[in-house]
């Protein structure tokens, strides 16, 4: 539905706009540039339902919930406070600021004050932490209710710990700390323990994937643990929207759950806006950057007197956005800055500060990462805008749910990239208004994280024969821990004997081990300014690398790679880097094939090395690139599963005259089958991969989004004989070490794959090929004898079963 456009108000004055509100703004936008707006829907808002406060509530929470403004209760949490009193775990899955977390603070509060008893909260994040205890000390505070609460995770002091384990009514950690600190050391934790009443698990659906099949390892280690002391804790469950919240919590504490999903939270009227960049070039279908769109609405809004929130792809797309907010906004140091970024890799105390900075609304403009996309209260946003598709429909409503907190109008707007996946949900815009939010999926069996935690689980207690591990008879991986030497049996029980501490050689999240720590040494100073994860380092940290905090540019000096830290100086460059990297894939075991066409489909494990080969310097607002440079750094290698495509030689040899033109058929294949993969399985972008490949270990660059790299078959200087035999293969691969079953039903829908990924090609509107369907083109293309769209459809031609 298009929205009626309210009257324009006012025209600009020196580059500012009266004050709008969040819907004002969406039908100034519309009007001036509807022809990039291809979808506009209006959620209307919503009166609230409410239920008094419960009979039984304790007086002083009751007196507390008034003094802090809480008369009487949503209608669903009402309903949690009634099905937790009735014993039952349950989910709360409802939108971004329905007041989820009074459903477990009312029973929580209830069951300290009333019998002594405990409480565990997890939360994924550490800024989720920080903002839950300090609303809960609040609240205790309001009703002088004396609960204590305390975070424990790694920035709590060690002289703290013993305390908090001893005194803490409340404590709120995180899955990685109880998977290391907590559970490995639980007979510290007795008293807590064997008190332990309630377990709350907030934001349960980011726990999917290879992070949630570890977590939900991690909780059958925690009833382990709990029974071991004659306790069965409550579960809470809470989530924003995703498309199967009773099944996935399920899966998570393997227990009957009681789903509550209607919120009965007012809400203000939001606008949508799906927005499409201009076309520059209408012959190779190329259109304006998102960034440069992002960076116009956000200036327009901030200008227009809304608060706004900018989500970026990437820790450098933040770095950039905010760099040219602050050029308009911050251009006066007397003045205090109106625009603030935020991401991981700031230190602890920035990020506070930073928070502390939003909520007390001295930030007009915020630029971030997925690490806001979370519940953190950041107080009161108007406008949200999205540079490119987070990868899910859930993403993208959660990240919408950040604006109209406090029940204004307000606005969210999806600004496409070139990426295939953007391009599809902006030129479908009723997919995207009518399509459910993904599932989210965990593999707790896989077997190499099952092992992982079956030797955690040995380390905490002991073992029998006729012991199962959620669902699993024990007794065969035990015998595989005994070979290994770190178990011993004595008749039916199984002993821990190695010396080796098994907690601490396990990541939840699947990443190699130790941050790296930026250290500025300018001026002879040695002052550590940021951190960046492992997985991330080769990308951003590598010598030549210009490396931005607050938009502040750094440049990378010396990696020390061993000792994980980098070492930079301030610079005042104009440019910032953007890492080469290539990918190799090789076909380890193949698990089941079948005829595609002319030529066949695989499905099998894979093992994918990606390499980070050099860098590119683009210069700021032209984005040209002024030059590239080498990078040395060891290879990132990932054992994964996958599903393939390939034709035989004579097939190739018969339809292409020449093996580059098969390559890029290959390549625009890749794309579109990519695109239509993720949204069959609903999976997110960087969940499922793509690659092509030779099989038979050949590097390949991925073409960025800007067209300037291409696929090539050799590595460094060792090229490919042109007289060799030569099959490219297309790769769709899980992201994940092990796979977390995306691949496989992909093999079973793999004709429908190939047929839904010739009409999106042969339906797209362009001459040549785009970004919209067969990746990035470059401008030689054009003089091309066959164009990347008519490549790539003759290779799905011959894949397909016609």
């Amino acid at each position: 539905m298009r929205a009626p456009l309210p009257a324009i108000i006012a025209d600009e004055d020196d580059g500012r706009l009266l004050q709008l509100s969040g819907a004002e703004l969406a039908g100034r936008l519309v009007q001036r540039y509807g022809e990039r707006v291809t979808g506009h829907f209006v959620m209307e808002g919503r009166d609230g339902r409410y239920v008094p406060l419960p009979d039984d509530l304790p007086a002083p929470v009751a007196a507390a919930l008034r003094t802090r403004g809480v008369a009487r209760l949503y209608e669903h949490q009402g309903q949690a406070w009634a099905a937790t009193a009735r014993g039952e775990h349950i989910v709360v899955a409802t939108p971004t600021a329905s007041g989820k977390s009074l459903c477990f603070t009312l029973p929580v509060l209830t069951s300290v004050m009333t019998a002594g008893k405990k409480a565990l909260y997890l939360f994924p994040t550490k800024a989720l932490a920080q903002d839950q205890v300090a609303e809960l000390l609040e609240l205790n505070a309001a009703g002088e209710l004396g609960v204590r609460a305390f975070t424990f995770d790694g920035d709590t002091p060690g002289d703290a710990r013993q305390a908090i384990r001893l005194h803490g009514d409340v404590v709120v950690s995180n899955p990685d700390m109880l998977h290391q600190a907590i559970l490995p050391h639980h007979t510290k934790w007795a008293q807590f323990f064997e008190n332990l009443r309630y377990v709350v698990i907030d934001e349960v659906h980011t726990y999917r994937g290879v992070f949630g099949s570890h977590v939900a390892n991690v909780l059958r280690r925690l009833r382990r643990v709990c029974a071991f002391y004659g306790v069965t804790p409550q579960f809470i469950l809470c989530s924003a929207t995703i498309g199967n919240p009773a099944e996935h919590a399920r899966a998570l504490i393997e227990q009957p759950v009681t789903p509550i999903l209607e919120s009965g939270a007012p809400t203000g009227p939001k606008h949508v806006l799906l927005w499409n960049p201009p076309v520059v070039n209408a012959d190779l279908g190329l259109r304006a950057s998102a960034r440069s769109q992002t960076n116009r609405i956000a200036r327009t809004a901030i200008r227009a007197g809304l608060k706004t929130l900018v989500f970026a792809q990437s820790r450098l797309m933040v770095e950039v956005l905010t760099k040219y907010l602050k050029d308009v906004f911050d251009h006066d140091p007397r003045k205090r800055p109106r625009i603030r970024a935020y991401r991981g890799g700031y230190l602890p105390t920035e990020r506070r500060q930073a928070e502390r900075d939003m909520r007390a609304g001295q930030v007009d403009g915020i630029v971030s990462t997925s690490a806001l996309e979370l519940g953190v209260d950041i107080g009161a946003l108007d406008v949200t805008i999205l540079n490119g598709y987070p990868g899910s429909v859930a993403a993208t409503w959660q990240r919408f749910g950040r604006a109209g907190r406090r029940q204004q109008p307000s606005l969210g707007i999806l600004v496409a990239s070139s990426e295939p996946l953007d391009q599809y949900l902006v030129r479908h815009p009723e997919y995207f208004q009518d399509a459910s939010p993904e599932h989210a999926r965990i593999a707790q069996d896989q077997p190499l994280i099952l092992l992982d935690h079956i030797r955690c689980a040995a380390f905490e207690l002991p073992f029998r024969a006729g012991d199962a591990f959620g669902g699993q008879l024990v007794e065969p991986w035990l015998e595989v821990l005994a070979e290994e030497g770190v178990l011993h049996r004595e008749g039916e029980r199984f002993e821990w004997i190695a010396d080796s501490y098994p907690a601490n050689a396990v990541s939840l999240r699947s990443v190699a081990e130790g941050n790296f720590v930026v250290v500025d040494r300018t001026g002879g100073r040695q002052a550590i300014i940021a951190e960046v994860d492992y997985s991330a380092a080769p990308l951003t940290l590598y010598e030549g690398a210009i490396h931005m905090v607050q938009s502040v540019p750094y440049q990378v000096e010396r990696l020390d790679w061993t000792g994980r830290k980098a070492y930079v100086t301030r610079t005042e460059a104009d440019y910032y880097t953007d890492a080469i990297d290539y990918t190799k894939l090789k076909v380890l075991d193949g698990f089941d094939v079948s005829v595609s066409g002319r030529g066949e489909c695989h499905h099998g494990e894979v093992h994918v090395v990606r390499r980070v080969a050099g860098y590119k310097k683009i210069r700021y607002y032209t984005h040209e690139n002024i030059g590239y440079g080498n990078v040395n750094l060891p290879d990132s290698e990932l054992h994964t599963t996958a599903v393939w495509w390939a034709l035989a030689q004579r097939t190739l040899d018969e339809a292409f005259e020449r093996r580059q033109d098969a390559l890029d058929g290959f390549l625009a294949a890749a794309t579109a089958l990519h695109t239509v993969a993720t949204v069959a399985v609903m999976a997110e972008g960087r969940d499922l991969q793509k690659a092509v490949g030779s099989g038979d270990g050949a590097w390949f660059a991925t073409p960025d989004s800007s067209g300037h790299a291409r696929v090539r078959t050799g590595w460094g200087d060792e090229g490919v004989d042109p007289h060799a035999p030569f099959i490219p293969t297309l790769y769709l691969y899980d992201a994940f070490p092990g796979g977390v079953g995306l691949s496989a039903p992909l093999f079973d829908r793999r004709a429908e794959l190939v047929d839904r990924a010739r009409q999106l090609i042969g339906q797209c509107d362009c001459r040549l090929g785009c970004p919209a369907c067969v990746g990035p083109v470059l401008a030689s293309d054009e003089t091309a004898a066959r164009s990347m769209k008519e490549l790539g459809t003759a290779v799905l031609d011959l894949l397909a079963d016609l």
